[in-house]
């Protein structure tokens, strides 16, 4: 099965991002993200350091720490605070619950050094399914982990078994883990270099209410699921990208702080499709094993043997296929879920309707469809000026908002960069053509689906959500930014 951008090969993926999509294992990313954050805060990133207590008032957050090295007790006041801890501390002191469902099925990782390349020969392959006739249905996921190969020969691997919670007791040691790790990987003299072994509970949950006065939850603080469809660290970035440049501009007297309670009414309702996507993606393996024949009420040789059916020739096999194949198409709904992870929509005060109906999507969940409509993630185009390139995204840095204009869209170029001086909001205004323009649009990418003519305009939020748009040069530009802006930023008119 073709995953994500096929490895660059699908077109509407490669047109709806300037970057690729990539398989990057938790284990290998946050070394990078601590590393850049050491960059940014010289001293400033503190492990062995935990959150015992937290105190707020009406302007700041008194944080309780412990240095587990030494015993030390400190506090830390800040004005605002972001739970970004997996839900391990600051939610349950600020008593947000969590709900949804709870142990659909138990797991066990088991992270790795072994060279498997004996038994492993197809270099596109990146996630294998083991399907066990001999556990009733119960399958394992063979991952790479590289971290300089990732095909057969990867140096390091993952392997994730589930089990029933009435099994839990077969796997309650490490021992017993890697012994069935061999019976189902079918190597009895296995004997790899083991790093870890984790076990946990496939969990749909969402916190009550990610917004507690000047604390805010973020990732799985705000949602668990599972990782089937890779919608967990996603999530989480975005969840952050959206909250971080509001805090920024609240902090910096730039806006008010009703702006900070738009974040969960944008950000609750993406979580929440991407949980119950994860939950229905991890469900959606056990209909493929169903249609293997691998049911837990059948016995091991009867479960082989229908697997073994695949093979045949005649009616029964053909028929075994067909039913394969249909439910394995359906998968797609996990590995090609291009519009739960592009196609999120922002509504709150800081997203301006401009009365237009939704798009109609004939696949809400495969089916990206960019566009400009207030609320939409800006749509990716490569854009052009006297040999510069660049994303349209990138064309300002990621703190400033952008005004982006039609060719003939110059009055409005100039009321941005008015408005937002007078704000003292940073703000990039142009515009964009593709014969005409401040940046040229050389394959019509973002004149293809703007949806606005040569005198329109939208703004864009330095998350990269449309705020505002307009379709006409109605009334004054400048009047009409000032107000834009100022309703977006809850700013006194």
């Amino acid at each position: 099965m073709e995953c994500w951008d096929g490895g660059g090969a699908d077109p509407a993926w490669v047109a709806a991002s300037p970057c690729r999509q990539a398989n990057l294992p938790q284990i290998r990313l946050e070394p990078l993200l601590k590393q850049r954050a050491e960059e940014l805060n010289p001293g400033g990133v503190r492990f062995g350091n935990e959150l015992v207590a937290l105190e707020q008032d009406d302007s700041g957050v008194v944080a309780t720490i412990t240095d587990r090295g030494t015993g030390r007790q400190y506090r830390v006041r800040c004005e605002y605070l972001i739970g970004a801890d997996g839900g391990r501390t600051v939610g349950t002191l600020l008593g947000v619950g969590m709900d949804g469902l709870r142990d659909v099925m138990r797991t066990v990782s088991i992270h790795m050094s072994a060279d498997l390349s004996p038994w492993l020969h197809d270099p596109e392959v990146l996630i294998r399914w083991i399907v066990h006739t001999r556990y009733g249905g119960a399958f394992s996921v063979l991952v790479p982990m590289g971290p300089e190969r990732w095909g057969p020969d990867s140096e390091e691997w993952v392997v994730h078994m589930n089990f029933p919670p009435e099994l839990e007791e077969q796997f309650d040691t490490d021992e017993k883990v890697l012994a069935v790790m061999r019976d189902r990987l079918g190597i009895p003299d296995f004997d790899p270099k083991v790093h870890m072994i984790t076990r946990w509970s496939v969990e749909g949950l969402l916190a009550t209410t990610t917004t507690i006065g000047r604390v805010f939850l973020v990732g799985d603080a705000a949602h668990r699921h599972p990782p089937t469809g890779g919608l967990g660290l996603n999530s989480a970035i975005h969840d952050v990208y959206n909250l971080c440049w509001k805090i920024a501009h609240v902090a910096q007297g730039k806006a008010g702080p009703a702006l900070l309670s738009t974040y969960h009414p944008e950000r609750y309702p993406s979580f929440a499709r991407n949980t119950q996507r994860s939950i229905e993606n991890a469900l959606n393996h056990l209909a493929i094993i169903d249609a293997l024949g691998v049911k837990p009420d059948l016995d091991a040789e009867t479960c082989h043997d229908n697997v073994l059916e695949l093979w045949d020739e005649g009616p029964v096999g053909h028929e075994r296929r067909v039913a394969v194949a249909g439910v394995l198409a359906s998968q797609s709904m996990e590995f090609k879920e291009h519009n739960v992870e592009y196609g999120f929509r922002a509504e709150s005060s800081a997203v301006l309707p401009d009365g237009t109906p939704e798009p109609v999507n004939a696949d809400d969940v495969r089916i990206y469809q960019p566009g400009t409509r207030p609320g939409s993630p800006l749509p990716h185009a490569w854009v052009e000026r006297t040999g510069e390139r660049r994303a349209l995204r990138e064309v300002a840095p990621p703190t400033h908002w952008m005004l982006i204009a039609g060719e003939d869209g110059a009055a409005w170029c100039a009321a941005a960069v008015t408005a937002a001086a007078a704000r003292g909001i940073d703000l990039a205004a142009f515009r964009v053509g593709h014969v005409g323009g401040d940046w040229l649009d050389p394959r019509l990418a973002f004149v293809r689906v703007r949806e606005f003519g040569r005198s329109g305009a939208i703004l864009v939020r330095p998350d990269r959500v449309v705020a505002w748009r307009s379709f006409t040069p109605d009334g004054d530009p400048l009047a009409r930014i000032g107000a834009a802006l100022d309703r977006v930023l809850t700013r006194a008119g």
